[in-house]
């Protein structure tokens, strides 16, 4: 799954650490300005990058830890099921319950990370994966299979929010924007490796590799200062200061930068705590439907019924040997998802999106037609070719757009004093989506493998039609210009 979330402060609006207590914060953009009438952004001196560098490389192994266990079920479904004799509903079951993990995670790591601190909750969720990767290793059953797979889902729903938003706390402005989209590139690289690897190794030896990020975290943490941020909003002052000058260098002056954390906490505090029923008020309700459509019509595509059985998929086509299809499917991930970051503040993010599922109804056709073919015997040379073709056109068309464009819309469309409970009901919303389609998708093609691949090409006609009809344009607009856009 491609998380992504943005946050901007325009015409004064100031965002708060609490407005980003939701999985897979982006960008965060704050603009001070000075007495002179220029921005701190082209004043701020960059220091020393070495110790950012090195913070970002180490919270990233937590978002390779998150691609590795998205990735980890696609090549091993028919050798877990072949070694342990799991039925289809044991192994649906093993697949899609770290959606529940994760969904559980992301709930819970707004206030882990707020209490142990961002480091914390890194080694947290480390050990979490950790656990979870042995008990897979050491299983000889479904039980043991689903314990480690929801431990690791718990790990990885942690990672999910605290990386991105530790490596937005700790990069200075200029940065933060290019240091950011390393959480989502990495997310894709994990996934990718995971498939690759996995073609040439037994089930179990995968599991041991998802070992490996974790390791590196652990280490790496001991090495790196805690969120400048998090110590100055639990008071510890001294440690606050040691760590923001660690960061931008011995000799680098961070008094600007301080005092501006210090005002930007302080605002925070100002701010009036949102509640669920605010929601429904009629000036929310409208962003509030956009938000929780664009996340039903991103998952009910069909995304990760097809990313966490892909190798099966490609063997039910009667493709000679599905690793092969396996390796394309990773190998194409990255690139799609590089050229998606850059299309997105120049095309925009409704032709974007509208482009990208125009591109998933096209491979879902593809794939479903195949199936089709297959079923009435017909053209059985061409089944293969067709659904490795529809599969790869699907994730690459999703991947430049679907993948991440729902996330950054979400984070634009809120305004600032509901940003946290919008956007906790949007994720439970992706979550509990995601968890339905990677549990249902081995019985749905059970029941029809044509059927199946046509619903989810039906899903993306409707998200082309409901993008074009409801959903405004945010590039380049202000907080009130959105609103002011949805609510006309």
């Amino acid at each position: 799954m491609t998380i992504k979330l943005q946050g901007d402060v325009e015409q004064g609006e100031i965002i708060g650490l609490e407005d980003l207590e939701k999985p897979l914060i982006f960008e965060e953009k704050i603009v001070v300005i000075n007495d002179n009438n220029e921005t701190d952004q082209d004043q701020e001196s960059t220091g020393s990058i070495g110790m950012v560098l090195l913070c970002t490389f180490v919270a990233v192994c937590g978002s390779f830890e998150f691609g590795s266990c998205v990735g980890y079920s696609a090549p091993t479904q028919s050798a877990i099921r072949e070694d342990l004799n799991l039925s289809i509903a044991e192994y649906s079951m093993f697949g899609s319950i770290l959606t529940i993990g994760a969904m559980l995670g992301a709930i819970t790591s707004g206030r882990i990370a707020d209490f142990i601190g961002r480091k914390g909750a890194m080694r947290m969720s480390a050990c979490f994966c950790i656990t979870g990767w042995l008990a897979v290793f050491f299983s000889r059953g479904p039980f043991s299979l689903d314990v480690g797979r929801i431990l690791t889902g718990y790990g990885i729903g942690v990672f999910s929010y605290v990386v991105p938003i530790f490596i937005a706390e700790i990069a200075p402005k200029n940065l933060r924007g290019g240091l950011t989209t390393l959480n989502q590139l990495m997310i894709v690289t994990g996934s990718s490796t995971a498939f690759l690897i996995g073609s040439v190794i037994t089930w179990r030896g995968l599991a041991l590799t998802g070992l490996v990020p974790c390791i590196f975290l652990l280490v790496g943490l001991c090495f790196v200062p805690e969120s400048p941020r998090w110590l100055a909003k639990v008071g510890l002052q001294k440690e606050f200061r040691v760590a923001l000058q660690k960061l931008r260098g011995k000799d680098a002056d961070v008094t600007r930068e301080a005092a501006e954390i210090q005002v930007y906490l302080e605002n925070l505090q100002a701010l009036p705590k949102a509640k669920l029923l605010n929601l429904f008020e009629s000036k929310y309700i409208r962003s509030v439907i956009i938000g929780v459509a664009l996340m039903v019509f991103q998952q009910f595509g069909g995304i990760n019924g097809i990313g966490f059985y892909a190798s099966e998929t490609f063997a039910s086509a009667g493709l000679s040997s599905a690793k092969i299809g396996t390796i394309a499917y990773a190998c194409i991930q990255i690139p799609i998802t590089m050229l998606g970051a850059i299309l997105m503040d120049k095309s925009g993010r409704r032709p974007l999106m509208m482009i990208s599922s125009t591109g998933t109804f096209l491979g879902s056709f593809l794939a479903g037609t195949s199936f089709f073919l297959k079923g009435q015997g017909l053209l059985l040379e061409w089944v293969p070719i067709l659904t490795i073709a529809g599969v790869l056109i699907y994730v690459s068309a999703f991947s430049i757009g679907m993948g991440a464009v729902p996330w950054v819309i979400m984070s634009e469309i809120f305004p600032i004093n509901i940003k946290g409970i919008a956007g906790s009901l949007v994720v439970l919303v992706n979550w509990s989506g995601a968890w339905a389609v990677s549990f249902t998708f081995n019985f749905l093609m059970d029941w029809s493998s044509s059927g199946t691949f046509l619903v989810y090409s039906g899903f993306s006609v409707l998200t082309v039609l409901y993008v074009a009809k409801f959903v405004p344009e945010t590039k380049g607009k202000t907080l009130e210009e959105i609103q002011k856009s949805i609510n006309s």
